[in-house]
């Protein structure tokens, strides 16, 4: 005859078993956030993306089928190809060169520092923002762009998988 659970132990099972489950389900929502504007004092454009650190390492695992350390240089190097290819500004369909200053990993989150050196965003400018997205479904990239010197004002921009490209204003 099986020995009877003690029930605080039955509800501290059931409590972990709940949180576990609550965990698994927490993560059904993908993000992203970029932050464009314009840094009057040095008169570049900058970018600062964060992206869900999870995230980013399941989809660099997926394409290269390994382990990545997004700590390490070549790893590194790794995701900042993959977010030049789908993440980009041009004017006139010409790319606009978009540089890498760096890039600040937290256990949650991995934050993008990039710049346009030396210029300004000009109106018309259009944006592909596939980060993610093409490898999580429910991505939702969300670009908040800063108020221009010009007297444009901010605005905040969707991307999803089946939205990737949108003119700025």
């Amino acid at each position: 005859m099986p020995m009877p659970v003690p029930r605080l132990l039955r509800t501290t099972v059931a409590a972990a078993l709940l949180c576990l489950g609550a965990a698994g389900h927490a993560h059904n929502y993908h993000m992203g956030i970029a932050d464009i504007s314009h840094n009057a004092r040095t008169g570049s454009t900058e970018v600062v993306h964060t992206y869900t650190a999870h995230d980013v390492e399941a989809l660099l695992t997926n394409l290269y089928q390994r382990q990545f350390d997004l700590g390490r240089e070549e790893d590194q190097q790794a995701f900042r190809r993959y977010l030049d290819q789908q993440f980009h500004l041009s004017v006139d369909g010409r790319r606009l060169p978009l540089q890498w200053v760096g890039m600040q990993l937290r256990s949650d989150t991995v934050t993008v520092f990039q710049e346009i050196a030396k210029t300004a965003l000009p109106a018309g400018a259009v944006l592909h923002n596939a980060v993610l997205s093409d490898f999580l479904p429910t991505q939702i990239n969300t670009v908040n762009i800063g108020a221009a010197s010009d007297g444009r004002a901010a605005q905040t921009l969707i991307f999803n998988s089946q939205k990737n490209e949108q003119t700025l204003p």
